[in-house]
Parts: structure tokens; C-alpha cells; sequence
């Protein structure tokens, strides 16, 4: 469900701002001062709705239009060319969305959530609220591109632009341009198509160029961020597995999980997926310090079945198990102190392992006796001594942040390739949402013009009389704007109603 102090606050808000505007348009004092100041800024509000239109920009779409004429051409004619592929691959896209919410709808698993290639974003559910501002940007950056394309598009077929403008509906940003629509009516289908279509063209050009951004970051940083040396951390969250006076800190290199070596993120998650799906890790323990230092308990079995033999919730002891040295198939158990028993010792499966030398003869292969799915885990961090984590993995993964990014000089601000991936990510992902759901044949988006255009363009000698096209065209909006509602309906009552 949505946060309740989130909604209290966007309508709180929304209502301080639509009191306030009912009450000057009302004063008779105040209302034709407060009514000019609205106009001479270009500010209109309406009930959670506010938006901002000016000419300033005027004079750099007509700039941007008259760059290389030709090369514009092709431009365009190309944003014309995807605009009409983009209209049907969003139909079959939304197909296949809807029937992958209906599939999960009638399913527990949850899985299946993941598998969407579209979902709807409600902040505060299914976007935390510490990415609001990535989000919002990233969205509002993607918009005024979007309109920038209309714009330029427009200039070059002889359309005027009256204005460009920033509106806020609810909590969402966007863009947009306003065009004379005499203009806009009288030039041919295909020109318009190439207007209509230079929105979406321009959002797809955004998503591959935010892509090969976030591709070629690491050569872009390389003079003063180095990466393939660990994984740097970021953020450890208060009170988790991580946390603690020998846990990790903000700044530390994560080398190494177990004998599983760590070069970047990538790594420790796979690192981390790879032990939680393996049998525990052993260690090498020579048998002399072992028999004179090891504390026997009586081992009792867990309500999982396994076996414990550390009853005093000691947080320097461990139960491990161990193969009897005298004889074959005797398993014993030893309540010993975990960080001096395993501290730089091999790793191993059974004895064997701990016989590679003539320095390990003797040694034994001492395992963690622990629940089921439960993990006992050394996290290298030189020079720091290593963590022990004991828990099941993922809860590992989600105490930390970690970046790949290392930094070559200490002043250096570590969150700056944090900062600069996340926004590169949001901006392929909104962008080419945005891509998508403007294709869409649905009514008040780019897509009823888009299909107009074409019906126009290309029915004129088949279907000559231009009602049954704009029949046609309806009938063919209507299904579109159906399966798009369909998809935001349900899409939001999976996330907030689940």
C-alpha cells in the first residue's frame, strides 16, 4: 500500500496550494494583481495540477532546426521510420504485459514479478523514496527531450511553436510544446508523421546514448576512478549483519568471500549466490592446537536437525563438526572460539584438502555445524581484519551498498560514480518507457496522432471517404486505450494492492 506520510503530505500540499489559489482568485483585492502575475509568468494551477509555459526558447529550436538541413532530413525521416515500428512493438509489448500480470495475478510465485518488461512505479512502494530524486529527474530530463524533438521537428515543416512548457500532475514532472494546430492541419501525413513521431525517436535516441554512457563509464572515469581492485563500499545500513566494530565500514575493499575472489559487484553477488547454494565451507585446523584447545559440548539436534553443541549464546563460539581422527564415519562436535580457529587457515571439504603439504600433515577439516540455508561466511577487507558473517547470505548483500569504482585520490567523493550509474540507469529506463507508452494508438498521447497521421497517409485511395477512416481510426485508438488502461489498472493494484 502507499506510505500513509507520504500521501499526507502530497495532499496536504496539493490543498495548501489550491486553498491558497481559490483564496486570491476570490479577494476582491488581490485577485487581478495575483490573476497578472500568473499570466506575465506563464503559470496556470488547477487541482493537483500546475504548469509553467514561456517563449524563451523560441529562438533555439528555430537555431537548432536550421543546423545541416539535409542531415536533418534523414533525421527525421529515421524518427519517422521508428516512431511507426515503435507503435506496433508497444501494442505486442503491452500484450505480453498483460498477460504476464494476469499469469502472476493467479500465481504465488513471486518470481514472476521480476519478469515484466514494464511496470508501473508508485514512489514510496515499489520506488523508495532515497531514488525519488534520480526518478524525478531522470523523467522530467526524458520529457523536455521528448518535447525538444516536437519542437525542431515542427520549426522544420513550417509549424510554429507557440511555447514550451514544465508541468507537475500530482507528484510527476513532464514537458511540452504547444504548436498552432492551423499550421499543424495543413501539411501533408508524412509531415506530420515526422513531427508526431520525433518525440518518441528522440526518447530511443536518449535511452542508447544514457546506455553507451553507462558502458563506457569506466573509460571515462579512468583518470581518477580505477576499477577490477574489489568492490568499494558505499553505505552499510545501521544495525545489519554488516554492521559493527569488526564489521565493514564506508570505504573498505571487499577482495575476497571465502576462497570465491571479488573484483567488483558483479562478483560479491555471484560470490554471495554461489555460497548460499553451496554445502558450508570448511577449514584446515591443525589437529595438536586443535585437541588442546577445543571445548567439547554435548551436541543436541535443532528443530531443522541439525546439530548445535554451543548452548551458552556465546558470540565468540562456534559448534563445528569434525571427522574422528581414529576412526572412519564418527562425526564429533567442539564448541571452540570461531576467529582463532579460523583465521588465516585453508579452506577444505574433507581431510584430504588439508594434506596438499608436509606442513599440513595432521591437520584437520573442522566444518560450522549450522542451520539449514544458514551460512558462516569470511569477508576479506584488507588491511582489516576479516568479517565473520553468520546468516543466510542475501541478508549480506542488502546490508551493504558497493560500488566498482575506486577512487585514485582521497578527496575523492565516492558517491560520485554511485551518482552518476544510478541516474544513467533511470534515464535508459524512464526514457524508454516513455518511448514506449507515447507509441501506444491511444487517445491524448503521441500514438493517436501518430496513427492518424498514417491512416491518412496511407487509406486516402482505399477508404475515400474520411469519416469511415476516422471511424477506422476510433475503433483502432479505442483498443489501444483499452489495453493501456488495462495495464496501469492492474499493473497499480499488483503493486499497491498485493
Amino acid at each position: 500500500m502507499i506510505p500513509v506520510p507520504l500521501l499526507v503530505v502530497v495532499m496536504g500540499g496539493w490543498c495548501a496550494v489550491y486553498l491558497a489559489d481559490t483564496l486570491l482568485k476570490s479577494s476582491s483585492t488581490h485577485r487581478i494583481r495575483y490573476e497578472s502575475w500568473l499570466a506575465s509568468r506563464g503559470l496556470m494551477l488547477s487541482p493537483f495540477h500546475v504548469r509553467w509555459q514561456t517563449t524563451m526558447f523560441n529562438r533555439l529550436f528555430a537555431y537548432c532546426a536550421r543546423i545541416n538541413p539535409r542531415a536533418q532530413y534523414l533525421w527525421f525521416n529515421s524518427g519517422l521510420v521508428f516512431g511507426l515500428v515503435a507503435m506496433v512493438g508497444s501494442v505486442v509489448l503491452l500484450t505480453k504485459t498483460l498477460q504476464q500480470t494476469l499469469a502472476q495475478m493467479t500465481t504465488d510465485n513471486p518470481r514472476m514479478g521480476g519478469q515484466q518488461a514494464l511496470q508501473v512505479v508508485v514512489p514510496g512502494v515499489n520506488l523508495p523514496t532515497s531514488q525519488l530524486g534520480y526518478f524525478f529527474s531522470a523523467l522530467l530530463l526524458s520529457g523536455v527531450i521528448h518535447e525538444l524533438g516536437h519542437a525542431v521537428a515542427a520549426l522544420r515543416e513550417q509549424v510554429r511553436v507557440n511555447g514550451f512548457g514544465i508541468f507537475v500532475f500530482v507528484v510527476y514532472p513532464g514537458a511540452f510544446v504547444d504548436l498552432f494546430t492551423t499550421h499543424l492541419s495543413i501539411i501533408s501525413p508524412a509531415q506530420q508523421l515526422r513531427i508526431f513521431c520525433a518525440g518518441v525517436w528522440h526518447n530511443f535516441v536518449l535511452c542508447v546514448a544514457a546506455l553507451a554512457f553507462l558502458f563506457l563509464l569506466p573509460i571515462v572515469l579512468f583518470p581518477v576512478y580505477f576499477t577490477g581492485g574489489g568492490a568499494l563500499v558505499t553505505e552499510v545500513i545501521q544495525g545489519s549483519a554488516a554492521d559493527g566494530p569488526r564489521g565493514l565500514s564506508v570505504g573498505d575493499i571487499v577482495t575476497r568471500l571465502e576462497d570465491c575472489p571479488v573484483w567488483g559487484v558483479e562478483d560479491w553477488s555471484s560470490c554471495l549466490s554461489h555460497l548460499s547454494l553451496s554445502p558450508q565451507t570448511g577449514y584446515c585446523v591443525p589437529g595438536t592446537s586443535l585437541q588442546s584447545s577445543w571445548a567439547h559440548g554435548r551436541a543436541y539436534k535443532r528443530l531443522d536437525g541439525t546439530m548445535d553443541c554451543c548452548s551458552n549464546n556465546s558470540l565468540t563460539d562456534l559448534c563445528f563438526s569434525y571427522m574422528r581422527p581414529q576412526g572412519k564415519n564418527s562425526r564429533e562436535y567442539a564448541c571452540m572460539p570461531v576467529r582463532k580457529m579460523v583465521s588465516g587457515t585453508q579452506v577444505c571439504r574433507t581431510d584430504g584438502d588439508c594434506s596438499a603439504g608436509p606442513s599440513d600433515a595432521g591437520s584437520i577439516c573442522v566444518t560450522p555445524s549450522l542451520e539449514n540455508q544458514t551460512r558462516f561466511i569470511r569477508v576479506t577487507h584488507p588491511p582489516n581484519t576479516h568479517m565473520l558473517f553468520v546468516g543466510y547470505p542475501p541478508h549480506l548483500q542488502y546490508a551493504v551498498s558497493l560500488t566498482n569504482f575506486i577512487p585514485r585520490f582521497g578527496f575523492l567523493h565516492l558517491d560520485l560514480p554511485v551518482f552518476l550509474e544510478t541516474f544513467c540507469k533511470y534515464v535508459v529506463s524512464l526514457s524508454g518507457a516513455l518511448a514506449v507508452v507515447n507509441s501506444v494508438p491511444c487517445f491524448a498521447l503521441d500514438g493517436q496522432w501518430m496513427l492518424n497521421a498514417l491512416l491518412e497517409a496511407t487509406l486516402v485511395t482505399v477508404v475515400t471517404d474520411r469519416q469511415k477512416r476516422e471511424l477506422i481510426g476510433f475503433f483502432l485508438l479505442l483498443a489501444g486505450s483499452a489495453l493501456l488502461a488495462a495495464n496501469v489498472a492492474l499493473g497499480l493494484w499488483m503493486v499497491t494492492a498485493r
